[in-house]
């Protein structure tokens, strides 16, 4: 277990883009990797991120939002730190001491989205694809 590759995802709220990447590495990398997620202003986790997750059998909904801080009060260091800001938040996207290595995975936030339930479900279902795909592709590069 000590030697599995820790991660850290980080966004601004840990409420949707960093909860879904952590998720998924999870479940396609858990035995290589040990996943964690946080935002720089927990906030509270996206009830349509709860249900797009649901619709491909990930159930996040007994998650909490965590906070950066909290993870570098403990001194918790990781072998990368990935933030999933979009590039409208990318100033706002904390850097985490300690990383070996930072990457940035740039993906729209979830809580800017405008429209009808449906239509804001519809552009989380593609946020949430392109995440797993990039988490996916991600995997064999960072496998040790």
């Amino acid at each position: 277990m000590g030697n599995k590759v820790k991660v850290l995802f980080v966004c601004i709220h840990n409420s949707a883009r960093s909860q879904m990447a952590e998720a998924f590495l999870k479940r396609l990398g858990g035995d290589v990797f040990e996943a964690e997620s946080a935002g720089i202003e927990p906030g509270t986790l996206n009830p349509l991120v709860v249900q797009s997750m649901k619709e491909v059998g990930i159930d996040i909904s007994g998650n909490r939002t965590k906070d950066v801080a909290g993870f570098i009060e403990k001194g918790v260091l990781f072998d990368y730190v990935v933030t999933v800001c979009d590039e409208t938040s990318a100033e706002r996207c904390p850097i985490f001491p300690g990383a070996a290595k930072r990457l940035h995975w740039g993906f729209p936030d979830p809580s800017a989205l405008r429209g009808t339930d449906e239509e804001k479900l519809l552009a989380i279902r593609r946020i949430r694809d392109a995440i797993a795909a990039k988490v996916k592709g991600w995997i064999p590069s960072a496998t040790p």
